[in-house]
């Protein structure tokens, strides 16, 4: 399985325990750990001896390029955010499929139905939020793109990279970057709504993108099917959305002794 991360310093143990999670509870018997970087990490020496006792091949991929240098960029969506939208520029060209991952996500089951999913003609897989439903035609109207199924959540992502190398241009991202504007509110994931949308498979986000804070959204949707039990037993990935983190101290949340569980046992690698 191929794996994509888009990294600065600041979240490499973040990184790690995400990598730990992975490894305990999917099935998969080779891994490639791609961490995409604007310059090369501090512990870039850490990540791959963490990698190499997980049975992991690490690959840093470092941008040496300032083709996002003008991209709009804030505190929480820094510029290598972009970096997963040409991905491919950066990537081996053998490489024909890549799961791409927030590092602010816990794997708890196996990703292989995700990752071997049949795309069809679709480029990419990912999930719309249930508690972003109610958001979705604002959404499309804001963006100008009718046609897609949803507003998709750009943290969790299969991408078949040949299609996507066919027909993703960066000329027509960064037109699309000057001709919204102020219009972005979340950059990337704009963009990608924008462009590319109905290009998106719809995945179920209650099993691949299980939003951390929706609890009782989640368990209203399935009249009450989707409990703490459900998810254990069926969620693959839950994923700490918004500015709360499982790793603050402060944070105590629903799942947040389940994060600090996993975050501990990659600590003792």
């Amino acid at each position: 399985m191929n794996l994509l991360f888009a990294i600065d310093d600041n979240v490499t143990q973040q990184l790690m325990t995400t990598l730990y999670s992975i490894k305990q509870n999917s099935t998969f018997e080779k891994y490639s750990v791609y961490v995409i970087q604007d310059q090369k990490l501090r512990k870039n020496d850490e990540i791959k001896s963490f990698c190499q006792k997980l049975g992991m091949h690490y690959h840093p991929v470092i941008i040496d390029d300032d083709q996002f240098d003008d991209a709009p960029t804030t505190d929480r969506y820094p510029k290598t955010i972009y970096y997963r939208l040409l991905a491919y520029k950066y990537l081996p060209k053998n490489i024909k499929r890549i799961l791409y991952l927030d590092i602010d996500i816990l794997v708890i089951n196996d990703l292989k139905p995700l990752y071997t999913i049949d795309l069809k003609n679709y480029w990419y897989a990912a999930a719309s939020h249930t508690s972003l439903d109610v958001t979705d035609n604002i959404n499309k109207l804001r963006l100008g793109n009718y046609e897609a199924e949803g507003y998709f959540n750009s943290g969790i992502m299969l991408m078949d990279l040949q299609a996507i190398r066919e027909n993703v241009k960066a000329e027509d991202i960064f037109n699309y970057i000057n001709k919204m504007g102020a219009t972005l509110l979340l950059p990337d994931q704009d963009i990608l709504n924008g462009l590319y949308g109905q290009n998106i498979m719809r995945i179920p986000d209650e099993l691949y993108n299980y939003d951390a804070r929706m609890n009782p959204l989640y368990y209203a949707k399935s009249n009450g099917e989707w409990d703490i039990d459900w998810v254990i037993d069926h969620t693959a990935i839950l994923h700490f959305c918004g500015r709360d983190k499982p790793w603050r101290p402060e944070y105590k949340e629903r799942f947040s002794g389940l994060y600090k569980h996993y975050q501990r046992k990659a600590g003792l690698l």
